[in-house]
């Protein structure tokens, strides 16, 4: 698939964030080409002035370098909250190790969210930061299913590069996410990345904007034996899926001694019983009661 990218100059790239969780989201692009059908940024293409559909155009940020970057000591920030940082025009650019360099020694609290196997060119400079997690999102197993939903890294290839990450003493995260009713399978998942993984993330499929109807079709097209499940769920906002494969978790995270909490659990980051397992299902409760902070 041929990406079309374009140069463009930016004021700044990191940007405050409306979410208790993290202080910056900081893009190096604008949109991505791994073009995830599920991608909750897709409404933002409106933003965008492309004629070009999602996932066949990126925009590469250029801005002045960051100044002061001691402002930033004890600030988190997101690297990637609507982006891959590390998507395939990050082998020409460069605009994610730039950022990275600019920032090394300022004692700030980094995620790098990412697909991409590509972060390996840059454990060299991701181990000097003290406070640092990167996170793969992995959703499935099964590389065909994969293959129907992104462009990304193999699955295979996002295992071995979270283990090389790990390996090099550096905190990671399995981000089992969106998870597709009966079609991901969450304890196997579990236990592939569990002995290289410090944190296992859970958060369950949310369709809404255009991408829920593709999702839908999808999930007619291929696995109609679904559809009224999905009906159910996402029409009819039943939840007891949910809440079955939240029991089903907390039975096997019991039973193979991992630490297993819900993110309504304000103390769930200060669990050091590694790997922790954060089942975080019931966002929307958690954002609402944020949001009444």
């Amino acid at each position: 698939m041929q990406v079309a990218t374009k140069e463009i100059n930016v004021k700044w790239v990191m940007t405050k964030s409306n979410l208790p969780i993290w202080d910056f989201s900081v893009n190096p692009y604008v949109w991505c080409a791994h073009w995830c059908k599920y991608c909750y940024a897709s409404f933002m293409k409106r933003f965008t002035n492309h004629k070009e559909p999602r996932g066949e155009f990126v925009d590469v940020k250029y801005r002045d370098p960051i100044q002061n970057p001691e402002k930033y000591k004890w600030k988190t920030a997101v690297v990637g909250s609507v982006t891959d940082p590390y998507q395939p025009c990050e082998l020409k650019y460069w605009r994610t190790r730039a950022l990275l360099e600019q920032l090394q020694w300022s004692w700030i609290n980094l995620l790098i969210s990412t697909r991409s196997n590509l972060i390996e060119r840059d454990i060299d400079l991701i181990k000097t930061f003290p406070n640092v997690r990167v996170s793969f999102s992995i959703n499935t197993l099964d590389e065909e299913f994969k293959k129907d939903m992104d462009y990304a890294s193999s699955i295979e290839n996002r295992l071995l590069t979270m283990k090389k990450l790990y390996d090099a003493w550096i905190y990671t995260s399995c981000f089992i996410s969106p998870i597709f009713p009966w079609i991901t399978d969450v304890i196997s998942i579990i236990e592939r990345a569990k002995n290289f993984s410090n944190l296992v993330w859970l958060e369950n499929l949310n369709l809404r904007w255009d991408y829920k109807w593709t999702i839908l079709k999808y999930i007619h097209e291929k696995h109609p034996e679904l559809d009224d499940l999905y009906y159910q769920i996402y029409t009819k906002k039943d939840r007891s899926y949910w809440y079955e494969l939240d029991e089903k978790i907390r039975e096997y995270t019991l039973k193979h001694w991992l630490k297993y909490v819900r993110d309504d659990d304000s103390e769930w980051s200060k669990h050091w019983e590694l790997p922790v397992v954060v089942n975080y299902f019931f966002h929307e409760e958690v954002k609402r009661t944020a949001k009444s902070k």
